[in-house]
């Protein structure tokens, strides 16, 4: 990834996966690339580069190539707000759209790339073999990090 920044130089990609809210399957096949491309014009329009979205229909994936702007949390916000509204205006779900709260953002080297481009981009195929919670949890399990079970998003039958 190119600097945006004179005199800044960054190589920062982020895989970022957050969640409908109550993990319900709200996000239809019928729109879900209209949404993506979305997705991807807000997040161009920060300065950063999508390298691989995808999700199924409680969830997304997101591997960004970051520039050296502003931050992560920042960055997710926008994203949520901005594409929540998108959807809420088009009238897509029958019910209100939201994303949960909260979202995990897991860092790779760039010899990652492909492996993470190539994991986002089978998400349909994946999840007919483990559920989101099975997964997001072994993300997180397999970089050691901390976590408390009441956290993790929850679903549908806890609401």
């Amino acid at each position: 990834m190119n600097s945006v920044v004179p005199h800044v130089y960054a190589q920062i990609y982020v895989h970022l996966v957050f969640v409908v809210k109550f993990r319900q399957a709200l996000i239809s096949k019928a729109w879900k690339d209209e949404l993506y491309m979305y997705i991807t014009g807000i997040i161009q329009n920060k300065r950063h580069k999508v390298l691989a979205i995808n999700g199924v229909e409680d969830h997304i994936h997101i591997f960004v190539g970051l520039a050296p702007v502003g931050s992560i949390s920042e960055l997710v916000k926008v994203v949520k707000v901005e594409s929540t509204n998108w959807i809420n205006s088009k009238c897509l779900t029958s019910a209100k759209f939201s994303w949960q709260i909260g979202y995990g953002a897991f860092t790779y080297a760039r010899r990652d790339l492909n492996m993470v481009i190539r994991y986002i981009a089978n998400q349909e195929v994946h999840h007919a073999k483990k559920n989101f919670r099975d997964e997001f949890v072994g993300m997180l399990r397999k970089r050691g990090m901390e976590y408390k079970e009441e956290h993790i998003f929850r679903p549908p039958s806890d609401h």
